[in-house]
C-alpha cells in the first residue's frame, strides 16, 4: 500500500477574536487513505476549513505536525502548495476575464509550460462540459458552471492530492452530480487522492471514507456504513394525517427515547434510543387520529445526528399566532414574466400559495427562481403579469405589501459591525416599531432565537448558524404575514439546518406563510407544496409525493425509492431531452 497523501499528528490551532481565544483544532490526528475520495464533515466551527488551510500550508499550527505527499507542511509550505490542488469555499475566479483567460492566469501561477496548455485545456473543458463557453466571461456563467471552472483552474497542473472545501454549496442538484462525476473520474483515471468537505450528508455518503470533526477533534473516521450500521432497528417512519404532519413531528420530538424527528414527505422519520420504539398508541390519543410506525433502514444522516446528540438541547421555539390581514391566497401569481433586454428570464409563471403554507421554489442554477423570488418580494418589477402578495397588487402598491412581509436573503445582509442587539433595534425602527412595542419585540427575538448570550457581539463575528438565526429574527421583528427565505441554510451544517426548520415549522403552525428557495433536496421534503422551475417556466407543482409521482423513473425502480433529488434531476433531464 502506498504512503498516505496526508497525515496529521497532534494538530492544534487557536484564533483570537474580540478578546476571546477560539480553539479551532485540538490535538487532531488522522491519516488519509490514498487514491480515494475522503469526506470531511462536522457542525459549523468544527475545524474543517482550518484543517484544510493548515494542510495547504496557508496557516501555521500552534502545535503538532502535518505531512503532505511526504513533505513537512510547516517546514516547506511552498513545495506543498506547488504539489497539491486546493479549491477554497469562495474560489477566486476573475469575472471580467473569459473562461480561457482564467485558465491562462492559473496556468501562469502554477508554472504550466505554454506548449502543454492546449491539450490540458481541451481535456479540462471536455471533462467539465465548458468547451462551448471558452470565450464567455466568467461573470456570465451560472453558479454550477463557475464551480466547474474553479475546479478546472485548480486542475490546470494535475495534482496528486486535491483539497476541496465545500465545492457544491449553493449549486443545484444537477450541477452537483456533474461535479461529483468529475471528481470520481479524477480518482479512477489519475489515481488522485481527494479530501472534500461538504455540508451535504448525501455527498458524504458517496465517499469511500468519512471523517467527522467536532470541536476540533476527530469523532469518527471510517466508511459511511460504519456510521449508520449501529442504528439498525432504531429508525422508523411514523405516519399520521398528512395535513397535520408538523404537529406530529413536534409531538414526537418530545417523546422519551426520541433522538431525532424530521419531516420526510408526508411522514416523520424518527431515530430512537437503543431498545425503544415510537409510542404510536400515545401519539394517536394525543393527536386524535390513527398513527402508525414502520421500521426503515438507517441512513448515514441518522448516524451523523446520533453521534452528535451529546450536544442536543431544547430549541427555543418562536411563539407566534398570526391572523392574516388579507382574504384569499397569501401569494397569487398569474402569467408572470420578466425580461432583461432580449432575454426572457421568467415566462408566464402562475401559482398560488395558501395562508400558513410552506411553499418551496426549486430550480437549477439559471432556471429563473431567484428572479421570480425577487419579483414576489417587490424587489424587482415584473415585465408583465399579475402578482398579489398579502392581498396587495405589487405592481401598484409594492411599499404597502413590503410592510406585511419579512425577507431573509441568501447572503448575510445585516450590518456586520453592529452587535446582534443593535441590528435588531435598527430593523425594529426600519419597520416603524418604537417605544415599548420595539423593546418587547427585541426581547422576543433574543429569547425565541437563543441570542441573549451573544446580543453584544458584533454580528460579523458570530458563527454562521447564529448569523442565520439573527437574520431570521430581524425579518420577523414586525410580525409579518409572509416570510420569504432565499436559500436560508446554504452552507449551514445539518444540525443548524434542523434547528432552522424547527423554527420555520413553528411559524407555519402559527399561521405565517413561508416561501423558501433551496438547493437542499431533503429540505424540499419539509415543504407543503413545491414548484420546480426550468428555463423560466414551471416544470412541476404539487406536494413532495406528487412531484415524485410526476417524475419519470427507470424501468423496475419502485416509487418508494424515489428521492426528491432523483425526482428533480429526472424532471430536468426529461425536459432537456430532444423529442
Amino acid at each position: 500500500m502506498s504512503a498516505s497523501p496526508l497525515s496529521a499528528r497532534g494538530l492544534c490551532k487557536t484564533f483570537r477574536a474580540d478578546g476571546r481565544a477560539i480553539t479551532a483544532l485540538s490535538d487532531l490526528t488522522l491519516t488519509l487513505t490514498p487514491g480515494v475520495v475522503t469526506g470531511l464533515i462536522g457542525p459549523d466551527g468544527a475545524g474543517k476549513t482550518t484543517f484544510m488551510r493548515l494542510a495547504a500550508g496557508l496557516l501555521v499550527p500552534d502545535a503538532g505536525s502535518a505531512t503532505v505527499l511526504g513533505l513537512d507542511v510547516a517546514r516547506d509550505p511552498l513545495a506543498v502548495q506547488s504539489s497539491i490542488g486546493y479549491m477554497p469555499q469562495r474560489f477566486g475566479l476573475y469575472e471580467d476575464l473569459s473562461v480561457n483567460e482564467n485558465l491562462d492566469l492559473y496556468a501562469d501561477l502554477q508554472g504550466v509550460p505554454c506548449a502543454a496548455r492546449p491539450a490540458r485545456y481541451d481535456e479540462l473543458m471536455a471533462m467539465t462540459g465548458l468547451a462551448p463557453f471558452r470565450d464567455r466571461l466568467a461573470g456570465r456563467l451560472s453558479g454550477g458552471m463557475k464551480q466547474k471552472l474553479g475546479l478546472a483552474c485548480t486542475l490546470v497542473n494535475p495534482p496528486r492530492l486535491l483539497l476541496l472545501d465545500e465545492p457544491t454549496v449553493g449549486v443545484d442538484p444537477v450541477s452537483r452530480r456533474e461535479l461529483w462525476a468529475i471528481v470520481y473520474r479524477l480518482v479512477s483515471e489519475q489515481a488522485m487522492s481527494v479530501l472534500l468537505s461538504t455540508a451535504y450528508l448525501d455527498e458524504a455518503e458517496r465517499c469511500a471514507e468519512v471523517i467527522l470533526l467536532h470541536q476540533g477533534q476527530v469523532v469518527a473516521h471510517g466508511p459511511p456504513g460504519q456510521f449508520s450500521a449501529p442504528l439498525t432497528g432504531r429508525t422508523f417512519r411514523v405516519t399520521g394525517a398528512p395535513t397535520r404532519r408538523r404537529r406530529l413531528q413536534a409531538t414526537l420530538a418530545r417523546q422519551p427515547g426520541v433522538l431525532d424527528a424530521v419531516l420526510q414527505g408526508e411522514s416523520v422519520r424518527v431515530v430512537m434510543a437503543p431498545g425503544q420504539r415510537p409510542d404510536c398508541t400515545a401519539l394517536s390519543q394525543t393527536l386524535g387520529e390513527p398513527v402508525r410506525g414502520d421500521a426503515v433502514p438507517p441512513r448515514f444522516e441518522d448516524g451523523f445526528v446520533t453521534l452528535l446528540q451529546g450536544e442536543r438541547r431544547e430549541i427555543p421555539i418562536p411563539q407566534v399566532r398570526v391572523t392574516p390581514s388579507f382574504r384569499g391566497d397569501a401569494i397569487l401569481v398569474r402569467d408572470l414574466s420578466r425580461r432583461f433586454g432580449q432575454f426572457l428570464a421568467v415566462q408566464r409563471v402562475s401559482f398560488a400559495v395558501r395562508p400558513g403554507e410552506v411553499f418551496g421554489l426549486l430550480g437549477a442554477n439559471g432556471a429563473g427562481k431567484t428572479t421570480t423570488f425577487r419579483m414576489l418580494c417587490g424587489l424587482l418589477p415584473p415585465s408583465s403579469g399579475e402578482v398579489r402578495v398579502a392581498g396587495v397588487d405589487l405592481r401598484h402598491a409594492a411599499a404597502r405589501a413590503r410592510g406585511r412581509i419579512g425577507y431573509m436573503s441568501q447572503r448575510f445582509s445585516l450590518y456586520a459591525n453592529l452587535s446582534a442587539r443593535q441590528n435588531l433595534s435598527f430593523f425594529a425602527r426600519a419597520y416603524g416599531l418604537t417605544g415599548a412595542r420595539a423593546a418587547a419585540r427585541l426581547d422576543w427575538a433574543l429569547d425565541a432565537f437563543d441570542l441573549q448570550d451573544l446580543a453584544g457581539m458584533e454580528s460579523g463575528a458570530l458563527p454562521l448558524g447564529y448569523q442565520q438565526r439573527l437574520a431570521m429574527a430581524a425579518a420577523l421583528m414586525h410580525e409579518p404575514d409572509i416570510l420569504f427565505l432565499d436559500e436560508p441554510t446554504s452552507g449551514v451544517d445539518p444540525l443548524a439546518r434542523r434547528e432552522f426548520w424547527t423554527r420555520i415549522n413553528a411559524l407555519a403552525e402559527g399561521g405565517v406563510t413561508v416561501l423558501v428557495t433551496t438547493h437542499f433536496m431533503e429540505e424540499a421534503e419539509y415543504c407543503d407544496r413545491l414548484a420546480i422551475m426550468a428555463a423560466g417556466e414551471i416544470l412541476a407543482i404539487g406536494t413532495p409525493s406528487e412531484i415524485k409521482a410526476q417524475a419519470p423513473r427507470p424501468d423496475g425502480e419502485p416509487e418508494s425509492e424515489m428521492t426528491m433529488e432523483t425526482a428533480f434531476i429526472a424532471l430536468i433531464q426529461a425536459r432537456d431531452q430532444p423529442e
